[in-house]
């Protein structure tokens, strides 16, 4: 990063200068990591990650810029939305290790559909306890089949989650053959999200939005 252009001092942050709290604009968009001063990896400290975006927003929040000229307060405005969004990506473990199977060269959802073969005849079943949800009125018997079917996918959910973490910790090199494999869990894992989201709609009877 280049010197703060106000003090001259090292820039540490691509956003905000933590030396004088003079806000930066480089040439291009900062990583989700850069923007936390965080090496690319998916394991990460979440509390510490917090402590973090509440001392970058108290230094670049727009109301602290209200006198400034009008390109500092729209650059204010910019900076935080981008910190926000930096932190959207890395305080959801499926989100950051999104942004890591892409930012190594791995292939995104489009290039890659599949998801584990073992998970795939589980979906069948879970396809089927669904459509059967949706024919019948939601009396008990259907809500506690719905509640049956929320733990079980809960449990997928978490050993997709423990499959991916194995194939992205430690961070693999760019174009491993293990962004593959993590594609799919993160494929499985996205079904599993959508699946759950139309159980809660099924619960409180309103239809979810289909993705």
């Amino acid at each position: 990063m280049t010197p703060c252009p106000t003090c001259r001092a090292e820039a540490t942050n691509p956003l905000v200068c933590t030396a004088c709290g003079g806000l930066l604009s480089g040439d291009r968009a900062p990583t989700p990591f850069e923007v936390f001063g965080l090496v690319p990896a998916l394991e990460l400290d979440a509390a510490a990650l917090k402590r973090r975006l509440l001392e970058l927003s108290r230094r670049m929040h727009p109301d602290y810029f209200a006198t400034a000229d009008a390109a500092t307060r729209e650059l204010a405005e910019r900076n935080t939305a981008e910190l926000n969004l930096a932190y959207e990506v890395l305080a959801d473990e499926p989100a950051r290790a999104d942004w890591l199977v892409k930012s190594l060269g791995g292939p995104d959802e489009n290039q890659e559909r599949k998801m584990p073969e073992a998970f795939l005849i589980e979906v069948l079943e879970w396809n089927e306890a669904l459509e059967e949800a949706r024919a019948a009125d939601v009396g008990s018997s259907a809500r506690a089949a719905l509640a049956n079917l929320a733990r079980e996918l809960g449990t997928r959910r978490d050993e997709a989650l423990a499959r991916l973490r194995a194939e992205l910790e430690p961070t693999p090199e760019r174009n491993s053959p293990r962004l593959v494999e993590a594609r799919r869990q993160l494929n499985a894992l996205r079904y599993v999200d959508r699946t759950l989201e139309e159980i809660r709609a099924l619960e409180v009877g309103r239809p979810a939005a289909r993705t």
